[in-house]
């Protein structure tokens, strides 16, 4: 791990020098500048997490040294001020303008040594912060949905359009196609991005709770209920509600759904005050509700009410030419959290994907990667890394054929696949002029897998 870095901003040679030494020995990356006007060329070059800034300096001081790294670089680091005795009241308005602290001169070792250490971890947490914040946008962006056959593009037009609107959506789909994911990219890419995104998995709140867990409830409402409890409308608000399985909520709690739904108000169990909030309803299912309203398990009118707008995620088994994609997505996703570099996938092991049909979709063959590269024990995944029920169906001459890696199965599969990857990864740079940046945004994938296949591909 990089030593955390300290920058140093004093006229006094002796300082510096005293400074640095101590800084070093206790495990800091140190700079030091002997004015405001090189300290701030310096910062630039080298991005520390904390500056010792001096505040009375020929020149450029140091209230104007914490001016222009706001001004021209919207820094992130800490800044201690260094002051003499008489100068308290000026750090005290340098901390008004953003400084974390100051240190009078002259100053304690342990001193110094403890409040540089304070500001190195709360910078450290700050970034960290921001870095799962970029991660989780990142994560919903349309882009990193992986696909590339036409029934995924015609599933990202919907998802662009619906984002553009306040419409509730009903996702249809299997288990394990992504819906709960397709809801959040929704969500990310909407006007309410910056509200909550809340989720109910209808299928497992017991009957009886249903109401409290929707609307909440008063203290005293009920013999368990010893305090107030905000419910997950009233949570969502300004937001995302997300009804998981909503196929599975009972009929009479249906009724009351679809009043708060319509309405935009509804009482706590318990209350009689009408609590309004604004929010959006996205509704996912793996069963065929319209069969269910003619058969009087789920209500018409709630479907629909949700039935605004839907969109029908398709199985992987229908989307076969995405597996690559995907795999390789995965692999990527993988390889940092297992602590190994990215390992490649063999042309056998990538035939027997395409011919498996995926009885658990994506996330099936998201948990059948983790698994592989688990155990495998070199750079390549071999058909013997991977879960036998891959292979199964296969005739027991090709799967000992393929995982011994003596005889090969129909190359027919890999090869198409191989040819829509090099025609998808052209049209992309064609489209973006060469930017390979935004061709591996395009192509849904992360820069180093671009860059592999261009290798791979012999792509200039």
């Amino acid at each position: 791990m990089r030593e955390p870095r300290v920058l140093i901003i004093d006229d006094e040679a002796g300082i510096r020098s005293i400074l640095s030494t101590l800084l070093q020995r206790n495990g800091y990356e140190v700079r030091a500048a002997e004015s405001g006007e090189s300290g701030l060329g310096l910062y630039a070059q080298f991005m520390p997490a904390v500056i010792l800034l001096d505040l009375k300096m020929p020149g450029i001081d140091g209230m104007e040294v914490m001016e222009g790294l706001k001004r021209q670089f919207d820094a992130d680091c800490k800044t201690i001020i260094m002051t003499a005795h008489g100068e308290v009241r000026s750090a005290v308005e340098a901390m008004k303008k953003g400084a974390f602290d100051y240190i009078q001169k002259p100053f304690d070792n342990d001193e110094l040594l403890a409040l540089v250490s304070r500001a190195v971890e709360m910078v450290a947490l700050k970034r960290r912060v921001k870095q799962l914040e970029d991660q989780l946008e990142e994560t919903y962006r349309f882009e990193n949905i992986v696909g590339i056959s036409d029934k995924m593009k015609s599933t990202f037009a919907l998802m662009q359009k619906f984002a553009h609107t306040d419409g509730t959506v009903l996702i249809c789909g299997e288990s394990g196609t992504g819906k709960e994911l397709t809801v959040r990219a929704i969500h990310q890419a909407s006007k309410r991005k910056s509200g909550p995104f809340v989720v109910v998995n209808c299928g497992a709140i017991p009957p009886s709770l249903i109401e409290s867990e929707f609307f909440g409830h008063e203290a005293g409402s009920f013999t368990d209920a010893k305090e107030l409890r905000i419910g997950k409308f009233e949570s969502a608000s300004g937001g995302t509600l997300f009804l998981d399985e909503i196929s599975e909520l009972p009929l009479e709690a249906q009724v009351k759904l679809l009043r708060v739904i319509e309405e935009g108000t509804f009482s706590r169990v318990g209350g009689n005050e009408p609590i309004s909030v604004d929010v959006r309803v996205m509704a996912a299912t793996n069963r065929d509700l319209a069969t269910m309203v003619k058969e009087g398990k789920f209500r018409e009118d709630l479907y629909w009410r949700l039935n605004v707008l839907s969109l029908n995620i398709c199985p992987l088994r229908d989307r076969k030419e995405d597996i690559p994609l995907l795999v390789e997505h995965f692999l990527d996703g993988y390889a940092t959290p297992l602590g190994i570099e990215q390992p490649n996938l063999s042309e056998k092991a990538l035939e027997l994907l395409m011919a498996y049909e995926w009885p658990g979709n994506v996330r099936e063959l998201q948990n059948c990667v983790y698994s592989a590269m688990t155990v495998t024990a070199g750079s390549t995944v071999e058909p013997s890394d991977l879960p036998r029920r891959v292979y199964s169906d296969s005739r027991p001459s090709e799967i000992a054929g393929s995982v011994s890696g003596r005889i090969s199965l129909a190359e027919t599969a890999a090869q198409a696949t191989a040819r829509a990857e090099q025609e998808a990864i052209r049209k992309a740079l064609s489209e973006t002029a060469g930017n390979r940046e935004k061709a591996a945004e395009m192509l849904g994938i992360g820069r180093k897998t671009l860059y592999r296949k261009l290798r791979q591909y012999g792509i200039e």
